[in-house]
Formats: C-alpha cells, sequence, structure tokens
C-alpha cells in the first residue's frame, strides 16, 4: 500500500536526494544499533526531526523526535522498533507534487 504525500513542486529536484539520503541513513541506524552507540542515533534523530517538516514529511518529523528521545534513554528496543518504521514509510511513500 503507497503512502501518498502532497508536497509543494518547488521541492520537485529536493525531494529525491532527500529521500535517497534517508534511506543510507537507515543502513547506518542499523550499524549504529549494533555498535550501540546512542549519541550518534541521537544525533540521527535530532536532525531528521528538524528536516522532515521542511520537505512535508511530518512523519519522519515525529519519527525524529522520538528517535531522539529514545537514543537519549538508551532505548535500543524502540530505536529498532522505529528504525523499523522508517523504512515501512521510506519503502511505501509515494511523493506527488502540487503546484
Amino acid at each position: 500500500m503507497k503512502n501518498i504525500i502532497k508536497v509543494d513542486a518547488d521541492l520537485a529536484a529536493l525531494m529525491p536526494v532527500y529521500l535517497r539520503n534517508r534511506r543510507e541513513e537507515l543502513v547506518r541506524i542499523q550499524a549504529l544499533l549494533e555498535a550501540g552507540d546512542m549519541g550518534a542515533l541521537q544525533v540521527i534523530g535530532h536532525k531528521m526531526h528538524g528536516s522532515g517538516g521542511g520537505y512535508g514529511l511530518d512523519l519522519l518529523t515525529d519519527l525524529g523526535a522520538r528517535m531522539e528521545s529514545s537514543a537519549q534513554a538508551g532505548d535500543k528496543a524502540a530505536l529498532t522498533a522505529q528504525a523499523a518504521e522508517m523504512k515501512v514509510f521510506l519503502d511505501s511513500v509515494e511523493i506527488q507534487f502540487v503546484p
């Protein structure tokens, strides 16, 4: 099932790069989880919290905030679940650009 999100057409050139970077980041998140690097995971969550809304991807903003909090708490189980949620979102998102 596709998760259709309507985004301002001004972001058409930037969106593919942003989404590709989040997919690459997901791979990094998995490695950081295995290494137990909560500091780096907190930084990733913080950055995603700050950037998602600017691209019309409010779920990533929310997810970033939750990841940041989970990393601060050292909650590896929550981070693992949030990484899985991020993967589902990235695999299902379909961007429709609107004027």
